[in-house]
């Protein structure tokens, strides 16, 4: 059976966080909390010294009903109550996944890595898929993953998975196979100049129509390369679409 030790694992045992280090992490919870003031998304942050959530946003979509003082009290047990006991195994396999794949890079390269994966939580007796993506927010003195900040949000997707490694700034990344059980590189994402065309100028607020006669196309032709982008970039709508497209330099 899962336990929520499960997810505190050998490879990325903390070590030597002090009081002081604590009060140094202070300005990056107040930001956290800024900027869960800005989006719907639930934001977290884990503490891999204390083994707990550090912070935890008040939304109450991702929370199943409790507050988020709640959720911060429960930790990792918020999981074992809240996710279908199917996934559970997903959970703790992609976890230790990822920390081979965040220990596999340098120190610097570490802190723009990016674990992208998708897990159903049950929220009023319903399940509801819901995509998670966890970043390195500060190492301890060995280059380890101390505290990680951590978003979730509606996924695009209809079904469990889809997990990836990116390095953010680059087009490069990864993808993890359940069934292989390790990592699979994937071949860049390159997009068209009509496509990047399309991505700057909705970018600059321009109508569909507005951009076709930027471009001298037809409306229905600026319609295909935005869909395929959407299909490209594996999102649902132009905003998710230019924030791949941003955060992974594909413009």
């Amino acid at each position: 059976m899962i336990q929520k030790e499960d997810f505190f694992i050998e490879a990325n045992r903390v070590e030597g966080i002090t009081e002081e280090d604590y009060l140094r992490a202070k300005p990056y919870i107040e930001t956290a909390q800024a900027f869960a003031q800005t989006t719907y998304q639930s934001i977290y942050i884990i503490d891999y010294f204390k083994k707990n959530f550090l912070y935890v946003s008040d939304n109450q979509i991702f929370l199943c009903g409790r507050t988020a003082e709640e959720v911060k009290a429960m930790g990792y047990g918020f999981y074992m109550s809240n996710v279908p006991q199917a996934e559970l195994p997903m959970l703790t396999e992609l976890n230790r996944a990822g920390f081979s794949a965040f220990n596999a890079t340098s120190r610097e390269d570490k802190m723009r890595c990016l674990m992208s994966y998708d897990f159903h939580i049950l929220s009023n007796k319903k399940k509801l898929l819901v995509n998670h993506k966890i970043t390195p927010l500060l190492l301890n003195e060995l280059g380890q993953v101390w505290l990680a900040l951590c978003t979730v949000s509606l996924s695009s997707h209809k079904e469990a998975g889809h997990i990836e490694f990116r390095r953010m700034g680059t087009s490069q990344h990864q993808v993890y196979s359940l069934t292989e059980h390790q990592w699979i590189p994937q071949e860049e994402i390159r997009l068209k100049t009509e496509e990047k065309e399309v991505l700057v100028l909705s970018a600059r607020g321009y109508t569909m129509k507005e951009i076709a006669d930027k471009v001298c196309k037809s409306v229905d032709t600026v319609k295909f390369y935005r869909k395929q982008v959407f299909e490209k970039l594996e999102v649902g709508n132009i905003t998710e679409a230019l924030a791949f497209a941003t955060n992974y330099g594909l413009l």
